[in-house]
């Protein structure tokens, strides 16, 4: 069966060859376990059942997670394996499944859905590089979309990811996912929503102020924003130091002036390889 589940569209057969996701036949976890670093409303204080998925659509030269999304090896999952993971996750307390970088799986998520529909909401987890028919199906699957987005500039998103097209394309993948999913909370924890992601990156600054003027401009003001200060230099020749508080601020505070009220905001010391899990492989 040809692959094109996502933007990328390699049309390879997986059983025979990989694409650009570097995705076989079988789903690849290499993590999966209760994780207390997420936004408030995933995280809670039992924890975000998330289940780390190897490969990756993208290819972000700063990848936090390169060691298992440029060499998805580790344990195969069928779908009923995948469904096993679910309700040990519940079992342990999860408010929630949180599939990581699901998106080359998705079809065998979709599996594992119909072997065991999880009792807690569903966080599908996503750079924000998507198709929106891929969305719209998942749509019957997850009850919280968690997608980044990444770039307003399109010589940035190719020279850090090689994805000259993000912009354009995450932009309708939020579009889907806000239509889908209007926000629900409960208790201070989200049952259904979307909270879009932005991960300020040192020395480009109005990339992120662009970003959420892109944002903003097409969605308006009453959206869901975490902006995140947490970018570690592990990996990547391009950028090679921490945020200094003062970008950090100067992207906060243009929030506020146009008018985004719901936002998330981290402190300093998220930036640190202490929150960057321990992989299985």
């Amino acid at each position: 069966m040809k692959c094109y589940l996502c933007p990328n569209m390699c049309g390879v057969d997986r059983a025979v060859e990989r694409g650009k996701c570097l995705a076989g036949e079988k789903a690849v976890v290499n993590r999966a376990a209760l994780h207390f670093y997420e936004e408030p409303p995933i995280s809670g204080t039992r924890g975000s059942g998330t289940v780390f998925f190897g490969g990756c659509v993208m290819r972000c030269e700063f990848c936090q997670n390169h060691e298992i999304s440029r060499a998805p090896e580790g344990k195969e999952y069928t779908p009923e394996e995948l469904a096993a993971l679910y309700r040990r996750l519940e079992r342990e307390g999860a408010h929630n499944i949180n599939l990581v970088t699901p998106t080359q799986w998705s079809r065998e998520i979709r599996a594992s859905f119909d072997v065991y529909r999880p009792a807690v909401p569903v966080v599908y987890n996503t750079s924000g590089y998507e198709r929106k028919e891929i969305i719209r199906e998942m749509s019957d699957y997850a009850d919280v979309f968690l997608p980044d987005f990444k770039y307003s500039d399109e010589a940035l998103g190719r020279k850090l990811s090689l994805r000259a097209d993000y912009p354009r394309i995450a932009l309708d993948a939020i579009e889907e996912m806000l239509k889908a999913k209007p926000a629900l909370y409960e208790d201070g924890l989200i049952k259904r929503g979307v909270i879009i992601r932005h991960l300020v990156l040192p020395g480009f600054v109005q990339n992120s102020i662009a970003a959420l003027d892109m944002l903003a401009e097409r969605f308006g003001k009453d959206i869901t924003v975490s902006l995140m200060s947490q970018f570690t230099p592990v990996t990547g020749k391009t950028i090679t130091r921490k945020l200094k508080p003062i970008e950090y601020k100067a992207v906060v505070a243009h929030a506020g002036k146009l008018g985004i009220e719901d936002v998330y905001i981290q402190t300093a010391d998220s930036a640190s390889e202490e929150f960057i899990p321990k992989w299985e492989k």
